[in-house]
């Protein structure tokens, strides 16, 4: 009998725990399905979920849902992913003047340092093999880093970058030949 008065009053704290912890969350966005990089989100893009706040997260309330409507997605998205302020742009990639290049690029062409979306970098033309160093300093070209691709069965991946237009046929075809590396530059302004 004593133990089923214990048994009984547990399972009430325990429900009593459950129902104070459930009125701890608050409603956040987050997303319905996969978006891409400069997609414009929609209502039909969000959802509501319950988070329990917690400073590390700078999500959006979801009562702040017509302030992300009709913003760009800053970077590509999985599906419940929690929407932060940094998740949406206005800006369009690329913005006038600029065009996008995609680099493919082996292991040894980049560094092993994962790369990010806004990440400066610098695209240098590599030589032919030589015996000696060249005398002339490589062509460089100055990009921030759009988006990079998973790597392929060789391991090999395609990292998309926003260069000013003028740059971007020359660019392209250095590209092309496979003889150019990626140089990360530092990331703090």
């Amino acid at each position: 009998m004593v133990a089923g008065v214990l048994l009984v009053g547990f399972g009430g704290l325990g429900s009593a725990y459950l129902v104070t912890s459930a009125s701890d969350t608050e409603p956040v966005l987050a997303l319905a399905h996969d978006v891409q990089q400069g997609e414009v989100l929609t209502v039909d893009d969000l959802v509501v979920v319950r988070l329990t706040p917690s400073p590390e997260l700078s999500t959006v309330a979801a009562g702040d849902i017509d302030g992300v409507v009709g913003q760009r997605a800053a970077a590509s998205m999985s599906a419940g992913s929690l929407i932060t302020r940094a998740a949406t742009t206005q800006a369009l990639v690329p913005g006038a003047g600029q065009s996008v290049v995609g680099v493919s690029l082996t292991p040894a062409q980049m560094p092993a340092e994962p790369l990010t979306a806004g990440d400066p970098v610098r695209i240098v033309s590599t030589p032919l093999a030589q015996a000696d160093p060249p005398a002339d300093a490589p062509d460089v070209v100055t990009a921030e880093v759009v988006s990079v691709s998973e790597p392929d069965a060789a391991g090999a991946r395609t990292v998309d970058v926003v260069v000013p237009g003028l740059q971007a046929a020359d660019l392209a075809a250095k590209a092309a030949t496979g003889r150019v590396a990626l140089v990360l530059d530092s990331r703090s302004a």
